[in-house]
């Protein structure tokens, strides 16, 4: 059998690539300090499983009593005095029988060695080969696991960790499965860094998209039409409607034609293009729509656009001086995520995303990924988009299921791709495993308020479709060529744009893209001619006007237009009807005094146009 120091070693495999090993280690400890801390309280709980997770971990549990506060309470202290116990952390190989004798009263872990001993992994997958089994003691507590753990408990600090709920949950996530209970914790380094972390926390619920969706009348989700089909309500359609018609403005400036395609198209479409191979299980199932003895061909609703758009680049013969192609569209997709994971507009089964390809020669792959990379940097400065960084996404050469098998393909894609990058000077870091099936991309990573990273932009670069549907182009000497295709969405999919701004201003949208960006409040119905005719110069100047003449007190008004996170919000009195001037309060109750109504306009006319976050230049 290996000595304890070479399963230790071993453990470290196991730690997720990105993963601080640091952290890990010690919220895996963490973890066990805890299971030994609810055994303690309750003796009848069976352990099952207990992993690191992005800030933290969770232990699930079989146990029927349901914890209180003051049990909660119980388990924290008893956890730090393990800590400060200084035990060490000790892991020795066992046969499946000697586990099996070990665990005898827990058949959750009698499942795990049984599933070890087929080559499984604890979650039931196919393990590359059978694992060894191990068991880790801390103090009183020994666990069926396979590490890595800290080397004593002393190297955890007491004071860094909070339990944060306890959630119901299933063995293995199978809803016919046993039902569980599971403790909910974060576990940092120190003290300092539990208090950033919780910081972080409260500002991410403040910043919630679905929270204020709900306050700002932006969105709902009604549950007759079924999960990740949200409503958009008018202040939401019309910050949708402000963006569509921002983007494609640029678009059409920077020379792309826009179309509009079919949401649903043949099965065969997609099994030429590869999406039914290799993306069939996020798919909606096809339509099989044989009508009076008349068969039908089962019509499928896209998961994505580059099939259509490449039946409008086969429109008409193109030669080479036709070349760059560059075809957009506001494109409606439909991809079956798990009903667990849709929420809000982050997560949705029905998308419109600003896509983009270009059927390009090869010469000038290069130009035009700098031409996007432009646009989406023009774009992200108008959106307040300052941090974010580039990912270099490829393939994992080993995995000749999940992408196509074809090395030199692979290799010319992803060599134009990092001299796009290099030539353009923007900084960048490279990604295996991160490509789509059919070529390697450019990734605009952005994180959120809690450090997650995501993808916010891409651009493909594509040398299989073209080959798969066999387009061509006539060069100068009328020869036949095969033109590269490059995907883009600059501004990903309208749905996750305006969760992530809704987000990113906590609401408060900029003036351009605010839904409602000035209020006009009247003091007494004596003010009402003066702000009707004032509502109705904006309106006629394109600007998103309330009017508030509802019988209510002046200050509750100004109260909701703040709530709404309005930008501008003008007050009238007699004062203001004698000199022609409107008083002027900006969001977050800044008050700017009296201002002739000219002056407020041209204020406002500056501010829109440059598309400044500021509500003062």
């Amino acid at each position: 059998m290996a000595s304890e120091a070479d399963l230790k070693a071993a453990g470290e495999k196991y730690i997720p690539k990105d993963y601080d090993p640091a952290l890990y280690k010690l919220r895996h400890s963490f973890a066990h300090v805890l299971a030994q801390a609810v055994v303690e309280r309750f003796p009848q709980a069976k352990p099952t499983i207990g992993p690191p997770t992005e800030f933290g971990f969770y232990y699930d549990f079989d146990l029927d009593a349901n914890p209180t506060d003051g049990d909660l309470e119980f388990i924290a202290n008893r956890m730090r005095g393990i800590v400060k116990g200084k035990h060490p952390f000790r892991v020795r190989e066992v046969s499946a029988d000697e586990g099996r004798a070990l665990f005898k009263d827990n058949p959750y872990k009698l499942d795990l060695i049984d599933g070890l001993t087929k080559g499984q992994d604890e979650y039931g997958n196919a393990a590359a080969s059978a694992p060894t089994i191990t068991v880790y003691t801390q103090d009183t507590f020994t666990d069926l696991c396979r590490g890595p753990h800290v080397e004593v408990t002393t190297d955890l600090d007491p004071k860094a960790f909070q339990i944060t709920q306890v959630t119901g949950s299933y063995w293995r996530g199978d809803e016919k499965g046993a039902r569980l209970k599971r403790f909910h914790a974060t576990a940092w380094a120190s003290a300092d860094d539990l208090k950033a972390h919780l910081a972080r926390v409260e500002e991410a619920a403040r910043r919630d998209h679905r929270k204020l969706g709900r306050e700002l009348e932006l969105f709902a989700n009604e549950p007759v039409f079924g999960s990740g089909f949200p409503m958009l309500l008018p202040k939401g359609a019309t910050v949708r409607r402000l963006l569509e018609q921002f983007i494609t403005d640029y678009e059409r400036r920077a020379g792309y034609q826009h179309v509009y395609t079919p949401d649903v198209a043949k099965k065969e479409l997609y099994r030429i293009s590869g999406h039914w191979e290799h993306y069939k299980d996020g798919m909606f199932p096809p339509m099989d729509l044989a009508e009076g003895g008349q068969e039908w061909d089962e019509l499928c609703l896209r998961p994505m656009c580059c099939p259509h758009h490449i039946q409008v680049y086969n429109a008409k013969p193109r030669s080479y001086r036709d070349l760059p192609v560059r075809i957009a569209e506001l494109g409606k997709m439909y991809r079956y995520e798990k009903s667990g994971v849709v929420g809000g507009l982050s997560r949705v089964r029905c998308m419109t995303l600003n896509d983009a390809h270009l059927f390009v020669r090869p010469d000038q792959v290069k130009a035009e990924i700098a031409g996007v990379l432009a646009l989406m940097k023009r774009a992200y400065a108008d959106l307040g988009i300052g941090e974010y960084r580039f990912r270099l996404s490829k393939h994992d050469p080993a995995d000749r299921v999940k992408y196509v098998d074809n090395p030199q393909m692979w290799a010319s894609s992803i060599a134009v791709l990092r001299e796009a990058l290099q030539e353009s000077g923007l900084p960048f870091f490279e990604a295996d495993g991160e490509a789509a099936f059919y070529g390697p991309k450019i990734d605009v990573q952005v994180k959120d308020v809690m450090g997650r990273e995501e993808t916010l932009s891409t651009i493909q670069c594509d040398q299989h479709l073209p080959e798969q549907f066999k387009l061509e182009y006539k060069d100068a000497d009328d020869t036949p060529k095969r033109p590269v295709m490059i995907h883009r969405g600059v501004i990903s999919t309208m749905e996750r744009m305006m969760s992530y701004l809704i987000e990113l201003y906590a609401g408060a949208f900029p003036p351009w893209l605010a839904p409602v960006q000035v209020a006009v409040v009247p003091i007494a119905d004596r003010h009402f001619e003066f702000v009707r005719k004032l509502g109705d110069d904006l309106l006629a100047k394109d600007y998103r006007v309330d009017v508030d003449l509802r019988d209510r007190r002046m200050q509750a008004k100004i109260a909701e237009a703040e709530d709404q996170k309005v930008p501008y919000m003008l007050v009238v009195g007699d004062k203001d009807l004698a000199a022609g001037t409107v008083s002027v309060r900006l969001r977050g109750k800044v008050d700017l005094g009296a201002k002739p109504v000219a002056e407020f306009l041209a204020l406002l006319e500056r501010v829109v146009t440059s598309r400044t976050l500021k509500l003062v230049p």
